[in-house]
């Protein structure tokens, strides 16, 4: 967000930005989604609607299920939440006590830290590395388990801000290890969708207990919208449905019509996600050309993050003098990884394909 304000800045003043820090889609909302929120609008009245969600959203989610993963999911476990970040804060205070201890992937996505602290649980970070292709293993969660108990994991796959993704075996092997030890398993699956050489798989495919937290944000291009949806397990349905009734009463109507119709957009979004390939796929060629090549996978998401050691020690200082000197917004790794994110930094290549062209060529003269 620091780098975003200093970006704007700059632009307000006149100079130029290549925009490779932000977290959203370039593409705008599908046409088919807005067509239905103009219309619902031209209809009149807008209200509350049911805490959970539309019914009819409720249904087409599960249908999603069926249609992606052919793993039938009944709509009366989806809740339609303002968001993934609601998400969270239903889980979280649906299934933890002050003083829990929830395990995340470090480097990881910030909000995770925050919201679990502004909560009063405990954080645990799990460093990862290349001898897992920087994922979350089911054995550090039992190595971690046997030396203070966990009531809890998230992770993300793929992920923000490395791009790496589970695999079906490891997060098989994930869920039957969280529910063995009875340790409640949030899975983000906010960028499935937004996968290039293998396709995501749910992690209700393996469990029933696994709470899944996902967003009509990424994928299908509605950030501003601030609509996503949870499956949680039957167990907990009424406790996440008087937490949203007490914390938001309901979701924006409009945002839900929208999320409904969006589901037949396919061939626009899928038109999105091949423009995210071509640009991840230039990336993959040109920044190891440019000494940006020590980099995570890219499995999905639409992110590079790279180790820039050889460079700084101080990632944060090069993003503001790339920014000032050449004009490109890059994310520096410190929020990611608290431990290591000095020496890392995060590409986003969700923006034009001409702009991430010009990223590169900008980057490539400012670090001659």
């Amino acid at each position: 967000m620091d780098v975003m304000s200093a970006a704007a800045e700059r632009e307000r003043n006149g100079g130029s930005v290549i925009h490779m820090e932000v977290g959203e889609p370039g593409a705008p909302t599908p046409q088919v989604a807005r067509d239905a929120a103009k219309a619902a609008l031209d209809g009149g009245r807008i209200g509350y609607t049911q805490a959970l969600g539309l019914p009819a959203l409720r249904e087409r989610i599960a249908r999603f299920y069926a249609d992606t993963y052919k793993v039938e999911v009944p709509a009366s476990r989806i809740v339609v939440t303002t968001g993934s970040s609601a998400g969270f804060l239903l889980s979280f205070l649906a299934l933890f006590d002050p003083g829990a201890r929830v395990a995340i992937a470090e480097p990881g996505y910030p909000a995770y830290r925050n919201i679990l602290e502004a909560l009063g649980l405990i954080c645990v970070p799990l460093a990862t590395d290349a001898s897992t292709r920087h994922v979350v293993t089911a054995s550090m969660i039992e190595d971690e388990h046997a030396r203070a108990p966990l009531q809890g994991v998230l992770l993300m796959s793929p992920a923000n801000p490395t791009g790496t993704m589970m695999s079906p075996e490891d997060l098989r092997a994930m869920c039957e290890t969280c529910d063995r030890l009875t340790i409640s398993f949030i899975s983000d699956e906010i960028y499935h969708g937004l996968t290039y050489e293998a396709s995501a798989q749910t992690a209700l495919a393996f469990s029933s207990s696994a709470i899944v937290v996902n967003s009509f944000s990424k994928y299908f291009c509605m950030t501003g919208w601030r609509i996503g949806w949870l499956v949680v397990p039957d167990e907990l349905v009424r406790s996440v449905e008087r937490l949203q009734q007490s914390l938001a009463i309901s979701v924006p109507y409009l945002s839900q019509v929208a999320a409904q119709s969006v589901f037949d957009a396919r061939d626009e979004l899928e038109e999105v996600r091949q423009s995210y390939a071509r640009n991840r796929a230039y990336l993959m060629e040109h920044l190891p050309k440019i000494g940006l090549g020590n980099f995570h996978p890219i499995d999905g998401a639409f992110y590079v993050y790279c180790d820039i050691s050889h460079l700084t020690n101080d990632s944060s200082d090069f993003c503001k003098r790339l920014l000032n000197e050449a004009g490109v917004a890059l994310t520096p790794g410190l929020d990611f990884d608290r431990a290591r994110g000095a020496q890392t930094l995060r590409i986003s290549f969700a923006g034009r394909e001409d702009d991430i062209v010009e990223g590169v060529r900008r980057m490539a003269a400012w670090l001659k």
